[in-house]
């Protein structure tokens, strides 16, 4: 994934909060909203050495009031750094600025085109734990998306992870996979998805699995129309997509399986317990999003997943 070395950032639309710590006190509560990519995994680890399952994937909408913390600890520094394409084909810090302006730029264009706005979500990059609308989250929760303050949160040492507990192939683009998935669930928010799934029940097709299968979609759907998006000058972000970016981004997919994760935490695959649906169907809707580039081919809540 190469952007263009010219292209112009938008850092406002990321917040760096790392060193910051969360506001309040008190322990950490499970968070409200998505739990994203690996939610589930702290529930199998805990089924096999029981550990507090305080922080699996919690609903998908939140009545918290807790308050969202305001620090915003190396934010300039994140503004400063990263300015153009060039920096984000360089730094970590800056990819995410970069694929979180893409993703945007996508979807407000998606929504213009339906003649509706695109309400943005921010994304915060902390470390170690952070308070959200959702409650209070460590970073053991991995990537998640609150309802309660439409914001993507993220733990760059995520990306480490992706290769040496899960697996993967690890790669730029798995990265954007990661980012465009969250936002995914920014989407089902807006489209009322989150709220009907609410109560969804575990299982290899249940609602649970539904939702994130879609957000993979949406992911995919990102993927396919990536080279078009967009900086808030009119340059193209993103110049090139590869066929090895595509299968990078399938094979961090298939490494956040439901399945591929309980063979290797608990010895066996319990499909009744799956909340983020098999590795062959995270593959499935992700290429379904990138093949066809149509959103309505997205509707994972219809038939067979």
């Amino acid at each position: 994934m190469q952007f263009d070395d010219d292209a112009q950032l938008d850092s406002g639309q990321v917040r760096d909060e790392r060193g910051s710590g969360p506001s309040g006190g008190g322990g950490f509560g499970m968070p409200g909203g998505r739990g994203g990519l690996i939610g589930l995994i702290l529930a199998l680890i805990g089924a096999v050495i029981g550990v507090p399952l305080a922080l699996t994937d919690g609903g998908s909408s939140s009545n918290s009031t807790s308050s969202t913390s305001t620090g915003t600890v190396g934010s300039g520094e994140l503004a400063a750094k990263c300015r153009t394409g060039a920096d984000a084909n360089t730094s970590d810090d800056c990819r995410v600025v970069a694929v979180v302006n893409s993703v945007q730029d996508y979807w407000t264009g998606f929504f213009a085109r339906n003649n509706q706005k695109y309400p943005p979500a921010q994304t915060v990059i902390f470390s170690g734990a952070t308070r959200t609308a959702c409650g209070t989250a460590s970073s053991a929760v991995g990537p998640f998306y609150c309802p309660g303050d439409r914001t993507v949160y993220l733990d760059l040492g995520f990306w480490q992870e992706l290769r040496t507990k899960f697996g993967a192939r690890g790669g730029p683009f798995a990265q954007a996979y990661v980012i465009a998935h969250e936002y995914g669930h920014h989407i089902q928010n807006l489209t009322g998805v989150l709220r009907n799934s609410q109560n969804s029940q575990q299982g290899a097709n249940s609602g649970a699995v539904r939702v994130e299968l879609q957000a993979d979609c949406y992911a995919g759907l990102w993927a396919h129309y990536a080279t078009t998006t967009k900086d808030t000058g009119g340059r193209t972000l993103i110049k090139d997509l590869t066929r090895q970016d595509i299968a990078d981004g399938l094979d961090a997919a298939a490494a956040v399986g439901d399945d591929r994760i309980q063979a290797q935490y608990q010895g066996r695959v319990t499909p009744e317990s799956w909340t983020h649906g098999s590795a062959a169907q995270r593959q499935k809707w992700f290429l379904t999003g990138y093949q066809t580039g149509n959103f309505a081919s997205c509707d994972t809540f219809s038939g067979a997943v």
